[in-house]
């Protein structure tokens, strides 16, 4: 069964274990360990919450661009893939078919071209910036799977890569959501 002591009581547990705490150093470590504050007092507090995950993020390269528009739970949006000098697109623009996010879990499966697409499943998190403008103001964490089809047999073949988008900064975002 887990024990549901608080921090401050497994640090005395513990330390009395170890025989540590005897004679008159005993006072002296229990009132500094009162005096600790819990490690939940160093957690972020509960407004870091995602009210609205709308905007543009970084996705397989600095150059590419998840950009998702939140609707009642609902994901709509694009991403545009720069391709190689060997592509005759400069950009495939991939639109999101279906998207939905509860709480802070979001998923999102786009349309398919030239026999490919993704799919994610992860979560939305408060990044590193402090502000919208701020570059990983947000982060999308979770699995992408890069499905492609062989035209031929139909079989699909799947790359499946743990990934974070980071929010783009502003001076980085392109015109849209």
């Amino acid at each position: 069964m887990p024990c549901r002591c608080s921090d401050r009581e497994i640090k005395l547990n513990l330390m009395r274990r170890a025989n540590f705490l005897r004679g008159p150093a005993a006072a002296a470590v229990i009132t500094a360990l009162a005096l600790v504050p819990p490690a939940s007092a160093h957690a972020r507090p509960a407004g870091n919450e995602v009210p609205d995950m709308t905007g543009q993020y970084r996705f397989l390269s600095p150059d590419d661009t998840l950009a998702i528009l939140e609707e009642e739970g609902q994901l709509k949006g694009y991403v545009d893939v720069f391709q190689g000098d060997e592509e005759s697109d400069d950009i495939l623009s991939y639109p999101i078919t279906t998207g939905t996010r509860a709480g802070n879990h979001v998923e999102f499966k786009t349309g398919k071209i030239h026999d490919r697409y993704y799919r994610f499943v992860g979560t939305v998190e408060r990044g590193r910036g402090h502000k919208e403008d701020d570059a990983d103001y947000l982060r999308l964490v979770g699995i992408l799977d890069i499905v492609t089809e062989n035209p031929v047999s139909g079989q699909e073949s799947v790359e499946r890569r743990p990934v974070v988008f980071l929010w783009k900064s502003k001076s980085e975002r392109q015109p849209g959501p």
